[in-house]
């Protein structure tokens, strides 16, 4: 039956093959479809089933990755509601568009070259070399890390929620943290508990961070690595994006570590290798994963600053991550360099990078910083809260994070729908505004006018 639905799905996305278009209404017909089925009596433990603005809101926060919830997901939904969310979540992760793919695999039908185009597209790649063979590894890595940190965390699950109920928990986490959505069952520990019982637990974060960072890399880093098998022969972007990775990882423990060292409401209770533990989960869920186990609220003005820019910059490109991706950050950076030291080019590694390349990078920087700043005002105007509280949220739907101050649940409708568009935007418009960069061509002007010079600073 599913069959069925899908080969006349992937029949319609050919005939208008548009990649930005593809990948925008393929992910709204998954929030639409899971929207009306969180509606379903069945769906709720209340058997009324839930309100509209429930339902969307959860709907897009689980395909697009994000992790921001109205309700706690183990104490509203029945196992069914809980089933929706973990396909919309697996859906959004690994892109519509691929999984449509895996059905051609299983069919043994032959991958056309509109299939091959759209799959460049949506996983961000820059030519059809080899695609086909990157999406059957990126499933079949994906699936095995999945299945391997849901064996992992079913040993802690099961002596806890019985054999059952910790192979189902394990299995939703682990699908939740590799395609870095936040989700979670620990209702049970109150709601939006989140991973905060297991903070002395190093199985439990060790493997939720290590899937979280292997979901944020990209199919292209991987298939990289796996064909490379060694540093120097990896190419120069994936050297980049493991590079860029472990670097925010390590400052970003290091950061929260020294400021929340002894608060008492974050890490100052715990012994020294658990503050070193949680510091460097802290770190990790930042970059668009969304679980937590410190209480974010009672994080410190500077930390909430620091998780901002975190939050906005993300993972990389083809990944399930969210933000501007790491690459573009560094590509920043090396613009800054190039810029004090006076050159004329962007240099990294003894390559120069394209003008287009830096330009793209800083209009996608640019658009992402201005829909936030007027987002998180409008956020902080409409509800009357402090700014930096509305900054953290935004920066969350935007990123597709999911780590929350608390204050969704008491947020208006107009605050909430907002969030909605951002998270959507967050996973669809910037993966979108990237393609587009990748797809079009390059506009040649007919006209060359005369330069002149102006005072900047």
């Amino acid at each position: 039956m599913l069959i069925r639905i899908i080969e006349p799905l992937s029949r319609i996305f050919h005939r208008h093959l548009n990649p930005t278009r593809i990948v925008a209404v393929s992910f709204g017909a998954i929030i639409l479809t899971g929207t009306l089925l969180l509606l379903l009596p069945a769906a709720s433990r209340n058997g009324q089933g839930a309100d509209l603005l429930t339902a969307l809101f959860t709907a897009t926060s689980a395909t697009c990755v994000t992790g921001l919830v109205l309700a706690d997901t183990w104490l509203n939904w029945t196992l069914f509601g809980q089933i929706v969310i973990l396909v919309m979540i697996q859906l959004g992760g690994l892109g519509f568009m691929t999984v449509i793919t895996l059905f051609s695999f299983a069919l043994h039908r032959r991958i056309g070259l509109s299939e091959r185009l759209i799959m460049v597209s949506t996983l961000n790649l820059n030519d059809m070399d080899g695609v086909v063979r990157v999406v059957r590894h990126a499933l079949m890595g994906t699936f095995f890390l999945e299945a391997v940190g849901a064996a992992l965390l079913s040993i802690r699950f099961i002596p806890k929620f019985g054999v059952l109920g910790g192979v189902w928990r394990g299995i939703f986490h682990a699908v939740s943290a590799f395609c870095n959505a936040g989700f979670d069952l620990m209702g049970t520990d109150g709601p939006f508990a989140s991973l905060t019982a297991y903070t002395d637990d190093p199985l439990v974060l060790v493997t939720v961070a290590a899937l979280i960072v292997f979901g944020g890399l990209g199919f292209f880093v991987w298939e990289d690595i796996l064909r490379s098998r060694s540093w120097n022969r990896l190419s120069l972007y994936s050297k980049m994006v493991l590079t860029i990775t472990t670097s925010l990882i390590l400052i970003g423990a290091a950061f929260i570590f020294s400021v929340e060292y002894d608060n008492a409401a974050t890490l100052g209770s715990m012994k020294p290798w658990e503050k070193v533990l949680n510091s460097v989960f802290q770190s990790v869920t930042l970059r668009t994963a969304g679980f937590n186990t410190i209480d974010q609220g009672s994080l410190r003005d500077c930390s909430l600053a620091g998780s901002i820019l975190f939050m906005l910059i993300g993972g990389s490109s083809g990944s399930a991550a969210g933000g501007i991706k790491t690459v573009t950050a560094g590509v920043l950076l090396l613009t800054v360099r190039a810029g004090i030291l006076g050159r004329e080019e962007v240099t990294v590694g003894g390559r120069a990078i394209s003008s287009r390349r830096v330009m793209n990078a800083l209009t996608l920087t640019l658009t992402v910083a201005m829909v936030f700043l007027a987002a998180s005002m409008l956020i902080s105007l409409a509800d009357d809260i402090p700014y930096l509280q509305a900054a953290f949220e935004t920066a969350s739907a935007m990123g597709t994070v999911g780590l929350s101050t608390g204050i969704t649940v008491t947020l208006s409708g107009f605050s909430r729908i907002l969030l909605i568009c951002l998270m959507y935007l967050g996973r669809v418009g910037i993966l979108s505004f990237s393609i587009a960069f990748l797809t079009r061509r390059t506009a040649i002007s007919r006209i060359k006018y005369p330069t002149f010079e102006i005072m900047i600073g």
